[in-house]
């Protein structure tokens, strides 16, 4: 199939793009289906809303305002996946007390399905990380961290699958280079692989025996680097891949309105987007999957 022209109108600070030629296993019925992703990153422990005479973000963010509005955007669509790209940890005092149990918990509560590895997660060792995983209700993804001689190993899964109403999403995560960035005393034997080589050694699986509608990639590579352009980094891994349809960044603390349309090697649309930092954001991007095989997306940033 062709893929549709990117639609140029701009809705409520919302992009409309297309994503077609996906292969949609396992459809009968012949009428549209929506998939809402919603996602966080770079959260660090902001489990308050910030105080009302804060001079930036005066009320913003909050894990209770974050779960109600969740649950509003469940009510209007059941089929939600809630994901999140990393750096849940470390920035107030609940995580140098609870080193990351609340954190976990209260993420759990609000129903997240998956999130990546961020640099944060190891502030308080490997076995730190290891040691928050019973509070951890959904699934840990790392397709380019290899864990195998570290306690993290039995926690870590590099894809997972999900079905939502009859649609297969594929969802991988990647990490940032921790050398340099992290004493390796904290990371101990992590070995770190090149990101955009596993994503194609992933993807390839996810589409080809998987056979998944939509290809999503969990990412705390960080958006991009003007003062070094040659680093991998969201950009950089859209246009070096193929199939992968959503980008979730973390990392740089970017904040973007909506997400940001890209051609990867086969010159098709990849959304790459990421909202900022401490929870003042939470994204959404809606799929709409007809039974021609069109995919149309529409992503915005939501005030929290």
């Amino acid at each position: 199939m062709k893929r549709r022209d990117f639609i140029k109108n701009t809705v409520a600070g919302s992009t409309w793009v297309s994503l077609g030629g996906l292969p949609l296993t396992g459809f009968s019925q012949a009428k549209t289906k929506q998939l809402t992703i919603l996602h966080t990153n770079d959260v660090h422990s902001h489990i308050d809303p910030f105080p009302a005479n804060h001079p930036k973000n005066p009320n913003m963010g909050g894990v209770v305002n974050r779960g109600i509005l969740i649950e509003k955007i469940r009510k209007e669509n059941p089929n939600v996946l809630l994901l999140d790209a990393g750096d849940s940890f470390q920035g107030t005092p609940y995580f140098n007390y609870y080193g990351g149990e609340l954190e976990f918990k209260l993420m759990s509560k609000m129903g997240y399905e998956a999130t990546t590895i961020g640099n944060h997660e190891f502030d308080n060792g490997i076995e730190g990380l290891a040691a928050q995983m019973p509070h951890a209700k959904f699934e840990i993804l790392s397709a380019n961290y290899d864990f195998k001689n570290t306690v993290m190993h039995p926690f870590v899964k590099p894809y997972k699958v999900f079905h939502k109403n009859g649609i297969k999403v594929g969802v991988f995560g990647l990490g940032v280079e921790l050398a340099g960035l992290v004493d390796k005393k904290m990371y101990k034997e992590t070995v770190y692989n090149d990101p955009v080589e596993i994503s194609k050694e992933i993807v390839k699986k996810l589409k080809s025996n998987e056979k998944c509608d939509l290809i999503i990639c969990l990412s705390h590579l960080g958006y991009a680097y003007k003062n070094d352009p040659n680093k991998i980094c969201d950009t950089k891994l859209a246009t070096l891949t193929r199939d992968i349809d959503l980008i979730i960044g973390g990392h740089t603390h970017t904040f973007l309105d909506k997400p940001t349309l890209l051609k990867n090697l086969d010159n098709k649309d990849v959304l790459v987007n990421q909202v900022g930092c401490y929870g003042i954001n939470l994204g959404r991007i809606d799929f709409y999957f007809d039974t021609d095989s069109s995919v149309i997306s529409q992503g915005k940033s939501i005030i929290v």
